[in-house]
């Protein structure tokens, strides 16, 4: 079926053309994947794209950050949606938790655009994501109760979802918590044009006792507003650029949408993970650019 529409595209098009359209193919394959698991993780297509268009298609990191910001924007838009629809995704809480990451990502864009290195950044954000890793796959006690969170019960941040034909009640602790690394998650979005899902993820899951789900589903809405506000700095800049970032837009939404389908018929257990094992990856990944 790919050989034919080659083919197709040959016979209308010079051949001077036919390299273009192998390049926005493979970004618009390469994406699809990226929105695919960004959505079912709730880390974002960005963190797969910034690293697919800069190391493997050999784009500029400006651009790519540029149209990565754009990416995460389509995943939020494409996931987002059915979640809200589905009642999975806390509103209530993306709302409040979006005021510490507009404006960190608004700082963090600021920076980016004025520093000659992320070496230290990645090395520090990779240190993080390692950790994380390391302290989601230690085996947790059991609880069946999270404390109570004054601020919680005043802001109305208690909710329920529906899980598998059950509705599930849970409540939430430790808001101010959560609010502070979500500062320092937008801060990062800002600077490596990543949506930072994956510090947002782990925010509502370890320091907020979010049920997983709820936590993945909340990033994946907070993430596009986030990126949203990065992406004004690098516009006025003119890192986007459309033939860039509009293949790669196209591939992040259609694979996002997919994957927001598939994320209600997946075990919690797998798709925890498959999380972890996403974030050590990229955690090393960063690492070894940074020190590299």
């Amino acid at each position: 079926m790919f050989k034919k529409i080659l083919k197709i595209f040959a016979i209308l098009l010079p051949l001077e053309y036919m390299s273009d359209i192998y390049f926005i193919l493979s970004i618009i394959s390469g994406c699809f994947l990226a929105g695919f698991v960004g959505a079912l993780t709730g880390l974002g297509g960005g963190i797969i794209v910034v690293p697919l268009l800069s190391i493997v298609l050999g784009i500029d990191l400006n651009y790519a950050i540029g149209a990565s910001l754009i990416s995460v924007i389509a995943t939020s838009s494409g996931a987002a949606t059915a979640f809200l629809k589905k009642g999975i995704t806390n509103l209530r809480i993306g709302l409040f938790l979006e005021i510490a990451t507009t404006i960190g990502a608004v700082i963090g864009a600021v920076i980016a655009v004025y520093i000659a290195s992320k070496n230290a950044i990645n090395i520090i954000f990779g240190s993080v994501l390692i950790f994380s890793a390391i302290n989601g796959a230690r085996k947790k006690r059991k609880t069946h109760s999270v404390p109570e969170s004054r601020w919680a019960k005043r802001l109305r941040l208690n909710a329920s979802y529906e899980d598998k034909g059950k509705v599930v009640p849970y409540k939430v602790t430790n808001v101010w918590g959560g609010f502070s690394m979500m500062s320092l998650a937008g801060v990062l979005s800002g600077l490596l044009g990543i949506g930072s899902g994956a510090l947002k993820v782990l925010a509502m899951d370890n320091i907020m006792k979010m049920p997983f789900k709820v936590s993945t589903t909340t990033s994946n809405f907070m993430i596009g507003v986030t990126a949203a506000a990065s992406a004004v700095v690098y516009l006025q800049k003119g890192y986007i650029v459309p033939e860039i970032a509009a293949p790669v837009m196209i591939g992040v939404l259609a694979g996002s949408r997919i994957g927001a389908k598939v994320l209600t018929y997946v075990d919690t257990y797998w798709l925890k993970r498959v999380f972890i094992l996403i974030i050590t990856i990229i955690g090393i990944q960063m690492m070894y650019k940074g020190f590299k």
